[in-house]
């Protein structure tokens, strides 16, 4: 049973990640070699899988963001955080797609994606006190700026895989601590995010 689940989720994250959401379900069950019906018999829909894969993701990222906050430099250790946040979504054609569909109302989606937020303010907060970012930056702006350097670059991703990497660079850039006007906006919470 934890063996098929294991080989659905290993599957189903490789196809999505390669084709996007739209892969059929006996594409995925094929691939983790077993039965359509085994599919059902771990996620009642399609919804439910991709949450399953959201989840990861996000676990995967608030674990990166704990790890960092024992980093020493905190204007590197966000950088770090932000360069292995946009390398992932780079590498998973599904991930931005799913964030707007109704998997996001999953509710174990939605409680990650405020832990993420909570991570990456620790973050953000530790580089505002180093003076390394601007004092008007929080850590869901962060988590924003992740999808949006994504969204920015995909359109190149097939002729220019890298392209995400110069995005980064005029966000890091926007972050720092320099002479920048006040943000004409009040930043998100994370409710607003969900």
């Amino acid at each position: 049973m934890v063996r098929n689940r294991r080989l659905l989720l290993e599957a189903a994250t490789a196809a999505f990640a390669e084709h996007g959401v739209e892969v059929p379900i006996g594409e995925i069950a094929q691939r983790a070699g077993l039965a359509k019906g085994t599919v059902f018999r771990h996620f009642a829909s399609k919804e439910e899988l991709l949450a399953a894969i959201t989840l990861q993701l996000l676990d995967q990222l608030v674990r990166a963001a704990e790890r960092l906050l024992e980093a020493a430099d905190a204007e590197a250790a966000l950088r770090e955080f932000m360069t292995d946040g946009v390398e992932l979504l780079a590498a998973d054609r599904a991930f931005c797609e799913v964030i707007g569909r109704p998997s996001l109302q999953h509710s174990g989606v939605r409680d990650t994606i405020g832990v993420l937020c909570v991570a990456a303010e620790a973050l953000t907060a530790r580089a505002r006190e180093q003076g390394a970012v601007r004092r008007d930056v929080t850590g869901t702006d962060v988590v924003l700026l992740l999808g949006g350097i994504h969204q920015t670059a995909a359109p190149l991703l097939a002729t220019q895989p890298q392209a995400w990497r110069r995005y980064l660079e005029l966000a890091l850039d926007g972050l720092r601590a320099t002479d920048a006007s006040p943000l004409p906006e009040p930043p998100p919470d994370r409710p607003h995010l969900a």
